[in-house]
């Protein structure tokens, strides 16, 4: 007797998304609906929807209709039934991330009453904004970094008001490309299929080898596959990008890269907690070490509401390049005259180029996090004096943290897909958490998630319990853990902690 298949979609990211109990429902709905119509299109297709978990009685089927035409504005257009799934997945997170941020703001019943506006606001303001703002940003990012590129530059530089840019990335090349600007060296570009016409199968190795290459370095890849990469589907095409550029611009903001950071930080105890900082963080941390020093009262939590009236810029521009930062800039009292003035200070130190003073009135995240990593770029006014003796001993020891074994293994952990994104391996395997994510990884159900702790933990019993429960694991996946206790793990004990890896590793290749 033949085994059970199921149904099988093409895209394993994507059929990883549903279990076979949830495809062979939905596909039991979409090939009903195929063959009482004869065809699924946007026309009948947002009566199917409005019915299926997550978006009954919470999105209008007028509203899913408006948002499946950005995609198919044929609406006589066929939609296969893997598209049917993207969009469904997509339908859901807009809602999720709706009724996350409602509940977040007060919530309740009003909350759920306005979730379905939610796709209205996102098809008419927010692709609109990453269409016009951060798409041009993005576009002058790619023109400047890939504009000598021997491969690309025949196709540089980009349009940034037409499509360009999504015509350009179907073949899987320029995120490639750009995905080694971001973290050199990621891709073998040898891997790479770049002929100047590639068939679908090379297109599909070049977008599985992004993708993949892409969660390496630390992008979340969430409801993206590889045909949403060859259709070049706007909306998932700028949230990658978007992802990839942050991390090359995020690349300095640690101890081995720019040693100088150590100067944010009070004492040796200090140190220790800045080496599982994100670079976002890290950024954040310096920003306010400027502002306290300039004499501003508040402190930035974030790079939107916290900048929008552009304040705090006219502050950190005056403490790192005082000779361009005249005291008119902090005597206005218009937001808007003071981004102007912010920008023209900036474009002296070349760091105008991802943003306008629209961008930062408005609060865009995105954009203002880039416009302050250039400015950390340029000018970050740290200094090294004669009394950070420790800094030579800091980067020493972060030279030993990124060694050749410690970077395998992180960007192999956030190739996996697991719920955490680490920074340092050394350093967020202590609480005993990501690596039980990597062993429920590469052995479903080893892990007994009801006596894990989930960061972030302050009791240090809770972390050993994680790691008593990660060395109990793999014993019994009869890994070769001689003189490995939880405590070492808890304690960052490197050697014992690469030898774990090995045999996780090892494991999960059998």
């Amino acid at each position: 007797m033949s085994g059970f298949v199921g149904v099988v979609v093409s895209d394993p990211s994507l059929q990883g998304q549903f279990t076979q109990v949830e495809l062979r429902s939905l596909k039991a709905k979409f090939v009903s609906l195929k063959r009482d119509s004869g065809h699924v299109t946007t026309k009948n297709l947002p009566g199917l929807m409005k019915k299926l978990r997550g978006l009954h009685e919470v999105v209008p089927e007028e509203e899913i209709a408006a948002f499946l035409s950005e995609s198919y504005p044929d609406s006589d257009q066929e939609i296969e039934f893997e598209s049917f799934l993207r969009e469904y997945l997509n339908l859901q997170a807009r809602v999720s991330a709706k009724e996350g941020s409602a509940t977040a703001g007060g919530g309740g019943a009003g909350g759920r009453k306005n979730s379905s506006s939610f796709l209205k606001s996102t098809i008419t303001t927010l692709l609109h904004n990453l269409n016009q703002a951060e798409k041009s940003s993005y576009v002058a990012h790619i023109n400047t970094y890939l504009g000598e590129d021997p491969f690309l530059k025949k196709y540089l530089p980009i349009d940034p008001s037409g499509n360009q840019l999504f015509d350009l990335i179907r073949d899987g090349v320029l995120l490639c490309k750009l995905i080694n600007v971001a973290v050199p060296g990621t891709i073998d570009e040898r891997a790479i299929n770049k002929k100047r016409v590639l068939n679908p199968w090379e297109r599909n190795e070049n977008h599985t080898l992004c993708l993949n290459s892409a969660k390496a370095i630390g992008c979340t890849v969430v409801n993206i596959g590889t045909q949403d990469l060859v259709e070049g589907r706007p909306h998932l095409v700028l949230g990658l990008i978007s992802q990839i550029i942050k991390i090359q611009l995020l690349a300095d903001l640690n101890l081995k890269k720019t040693p100088q950071l150590v100067e944010l930080f009070d004492d040796s105890k200090d140190i220790d907690e800045v080496l599982s900082l994100s670079p976002e963080k890290m950024l954040l941390r310096w920003m306010n070490h400027h502002l306290k020093k300039a004499g501003y009262k508040k402190t930035v939590n974030n790079f939107s509401s916290d900048v929008k009236d552009g304040e705090a810029y006219a502050y950190l521009l005056k403490a790192l390049a005082p000779e361009t930062s005249p005291e008119t800039t902090l005597e206005t009292k218009d937001p808007d005259e003071r981004a102007k003035m912010v920008l023209e200070q900036a474009e002296k130190l070349d760091c105008k180029r991802y943003l306008t003073p629209k961008d930062i009135t408005e609060g865009s995240a995105n954009l203002n996090l880039a416009f302050v990593a250039q400015i950390f770029q340029h000018r970050n006014g740290l200094t090294s004096d004669i009394k950070q003796v420790t800094l030579t001993q800091s980067a020493s020891r972060d030279d030993v943290l990124v060694s050749r074994e410690e970077r395998a293994f992180r960007m192999w952990i956030n190739s996996l897909g697991v719920g955490s994104y680490v920074n340092n391996v050394f350093e967020d395997v202590r609480n005993g958490w990501v690596l039980l994510e990597v062993l429920d990884k590469v052995s479903p159900g080893s892990v007994n998630w009801k006596l894990a702790s989930k960061p972030p933990i302050k009791l240090p019993f809770r972390k050993l319990e994680n790691c008593n429960q990660v060395v109990k694991i793999g014993k019994e996946l009869k890994f070769s853990l001689v003189n490995l206790a939880g405590n070492d793990i808890v304690q960052g004990n490197k050697k014992l902690i690469v030898g774990e890896f090995d045999h996780i590793e090892l494991y999960s290749e059998c």
